[in-house]
Order: structure tokens, then sequence, then C-alpha cells
């Protein structure tokens, strides 16, 4: 069925109006195919070397150095170097949300609303693995999907949480850097790539999303420090959702303003006349369907007034028993992993060496998962293997990405082996994977049966 048939009337005449000589593109853009794209993982690989690897024909998305086109008949998804992290499925519109939150190594910053990953694993790799990420999600299932594509692009200086913004702005003052809210939204933008969404889009819902959008910035002002940066994005069109927002935001607090953020390859500036706003909104981004080879997405970036250091917070110190994390991986890699050992039930965890005191929030995951106690033994977890290189591996098992072997593996398959005994880690062309634990000539499969992929 076509894209236009399923779209809600009121939606069109809106888009008509505002568009007014643009809505016949606008309309024959959104009949057209979807764009798709995947991020390279810097933490795991640098774009030079993937593009060397990768199989597939790549064209570069012009607003993210690490973001790249790829053909519907590619299924990179499939790959087993996506099994291993090297690079992020991800609508090319929204890389431009982190690339404009401009994250630097060293700082706090804190996704407000960070599930699926995409943006919160693009703010680590801009971060290089150094400062404190903060990735909170109010529902504690899709925090769940957070986790695994934190721990599967190897990211170890994030701790994710599962908080409503309130409670976490009573928890940390004025000490992010910087901030990210991208927020829920009536989707609007992503009608092209998912027609179906349309069924649940009416001027109510529209308006019920720019009242929780306001509501979760409100949780914003405390957490972020003098001349700290706010970046507000949606994937939506409604102005209400948009530079509505931004210009309640802005009324009530006047300690934040808007920077003029550079606008090129199809970007264009927001529009203040739809809602009655100030010229100043004309600062804020929108990324339309017929100007840019991506979908629907708004972004504005603010700064809020004053320049101050961070505040400080009292550093985590430890929870559980006490444990040293070269002890408990030991006879695994060769140097332990950075951080705070923390025991959390029988998981032990390497907590950010920057991360401030946790208690009172709900936590998911509080840093780097090491490991798991098991009666009479430790078992390395699977983030693990995705944080190594090679070379830390006590036992290495490297496989090419065409091997039946490395094949035989993702299925959750064991392997004969005439190594010595103890744990592998299993790498795709040098890139950890998993691990396996060879015993009497045998390579056991520890790969999580979450992720076996299984083959008809």
């Amino acid at each position: 069925m076509r894209t236009m048939e399923k779209l809600p009337h009121a939606f069109l005449e809106r888009m008509r109006s505002l568009l007014g000589d643009e809505y016949p593109h606008f309309v024959e853009s959104l009949e057209g195919a979807s764009w798709h794209a995947l991020r390279v993982n810097t933490l795991r690989v640098s774009v030079d070397a993937f593009l060397t690897l990768a199989p597939w024909q790549l064209e570069p998305v012009a607003w993210c150095s690490a973001g790249f086109y790829y053909s519907e008949p590619a299924r990179p998804g499939k790959h087993p170097y996506h099994a291993a992290g090297l690079y992020y499925i991800q609508e090319p519109s929204a890389m431009a949300v982190a690339e404009y939150l401009d994250p630097q190594p060293g700082e706090w910053v804190l996704d407000l609303a960070a599930a699926p990953g995409g943006k919160t694993t693009h703010i680590a790799a801009l971060m290089k693995g150094k400062g404190l990420l903060i990735a909170n999600e109010v529902h504690r299932g899709r925090a769940q999907a957070l986790v695994q594509n934190i721990e599967r692009l190897g990211i170890t200086n994030a701790v994710v949480t599962n908080e409503q913004p309130e409670r976490l702005a009573r928890h940390f003052h004025e000490c992010m850097d910087r901030i990210l809210v991208d927020a829920p939204c009536s989707g609007e933008g992503m009608f092209r790539k998912n027609p179906e969404a349309a069924a649940e889009w009416s001027p109510a819902h529209v308006a019920s999303c720019a009242e929780r959008q306001l509501s979760i910035l409100e949780s914003v002002p405390r957490m972020l420090r003098p001349g700290g940066r706010l970046v507000y994005s949606t994937c939506t069109f409604a102005p209400e959702e948009n530079e509505g927002v931004i210009k309640r935001f802005l009324s009530q607090h006047r300690d934040f303003v808007l920077e003029q953020a550079l606008v090129q390859h199809g970007i264009e500036r927001g529009r203040p006349e739809w809602v009655s706003g100030p010229e100043e909104l004309s600062c804020t981004m929108r990324l339309w369907p017929h100007k840019v080879r991506g979908e629907g997405h708004f972004v504005a970036v603010l700064r809020k007034q004053g320049n101050r250091e961070r505040a400080r917070c009292r550093p985590f110190t430890g929870a559980g028993r006490a444990l040293d994390l070269k002890q408990a991986v030991a006879g695994l890699v060769r140097k332990a992993p950075l951080g705070t050992p923390a025991v959390v039930g029988d998981r032990l965890y390497a907590v950010p060496s920057e991360a401030p005191e946790l208690n009172g929030l709900r936590v998911v995951m509080p840093g780097l998962h090491v490991g798991t106690f098991k009666k009479n033994r430790f078992e390395p977890a699977h983030a693990l293997a995705h944080s190594l290189h090679t070379a830390d591996a006590v036992h290495l098992a490297s496989f090419g990405s065409g091997s039946p072997q490395l094949a035989a593996y993702l299925r959750g398959e064991a392997l004969p082996w005439d190594g010595p005994d103890g744990w592998y880690l299993v790498a795709v062309d040098g890139f950890g994977l998993g691990w396996a634990k060879a015993v009497a000539g045998t390579l056991k499969n520890h790969l999580p049966k979450g992720l076996r992929q299984v083959t008809a």
C-alpha cells in the first residue's frame, strides 16, 4: 500500500498549509524509499580500517564522518561484524543529533531518553572512552535493549539508569557538561520509514507529546552546569513539538539561549513564524525528507549562560563485597578493566572511575559487566569480550568472517579444538566477539543464547 494512503488527512492538510509551494515535493518524498545507513563504531575500528573490511558499497553521510549509506540488499545487520559491534545501523538524519551535541573526551554527558541507544553509542564514540556517560531510559524493557547495544559496541564509561528525569535532577546538581533530550514525539518524521506509525497520530496526540516534552526539559536546568550545552531533538514535523516547545522553554528559563549552529548539507533553519515565536527560533534546525537523504528531524542547540566548572559530586565508593579486578580476571586478560569494582548480586562490574555516588537511583547497568560468580568459578561477561583488544586476551580463537567455524560459533555450536584448556576470546577478523571455553579438545560455546543466529 502506498505511504500516502495510510497518512491522516489532518496531518497532510496541516503540512500543505505550512509548506505551501514545497508541499508537492514533500509528498513526493514520502512516496519514495527510505535511506539505509550505518555508523562505524570508532571505539572498535577506525573508519579507514572499516572501509577496507566492509564487503558492501558504502557512500558517506554528509553530516557524520563515521556515517555511510548502504543499499537495501546489503543486510549488514546479519553480518558477523554487526555482532562484533563494529557499527550501529542508524537512520542517517538521526546521526546529526550527537554531532550537534559535540561531546568532548573527559566530559560528563547525560542522554536523558536514551533507548534503544543509537545516539548514546554515537555520543560514546565521540567521547573516545573518556569521561562519564549516563544513559537514562524511563521504560525498564527499553532500558534492557539500551544495555545490549552499549555492551555490543564495547562502551566502558557508561552507566544506565531507569529513572524519571525529575529524580535524576534531584541527584545531579549542575554537574553535567552536556545533556541530550531526544524527546519522545509523535513520530511524523518516520512515517515514510514506518507508515504504520501513522495509525497512532492525532492532533490530540501531538498536543500531549508537546506537554510531555516540556516536562522532560524542565529537569535539565538543575543538572546542566553554567556554560553547558543542551541539545533537544525530535523526529517529528509538528511545530508544537519543535519550535513551540523551545519557545515555551526559553520563556520560562531566561538563563538559556539558542546557539547559532552550522547549517549545511541541505539542513534548514527552524520556522519561528509557525509558532508566532521570536526570530531567535530560526537558530533551530530541520531536516526534511525532500531536502536531505534521510527522514524528518528537528534539532535545537541551547547553552546555559555563565561559565562554571561542573559541581562536584560525591564519588562512587563501591558496592557489595570488596574485590580486586585484576585478581578476578587473572587467566582471562592480560590487564584488568579500568574502574571501581562493584559486586551487584552475583555480577562484577567495573564502574567508570569518574562515576558519582549512585545510591538512591534505579541503576540497570553501573558500568562494564566484567563477569559473573558461579559455584566455585568466575565466568567472563559477554560485555567484557567486546571491550577488549585481541592482544589483551590470554587465549584467542580468531576466525575469518566467512569461515564455517565462525558461522557455527554464532549458531551456538561447540567446536573441535586442539589448543590448551581455558577461556578463549572468540574473534572475527581480529575483533572480539564472545567467549568459549576449551575443555578436553572441545571449544564450548558461551555466546549468550539470545544473541545466537538461528538459521532456517
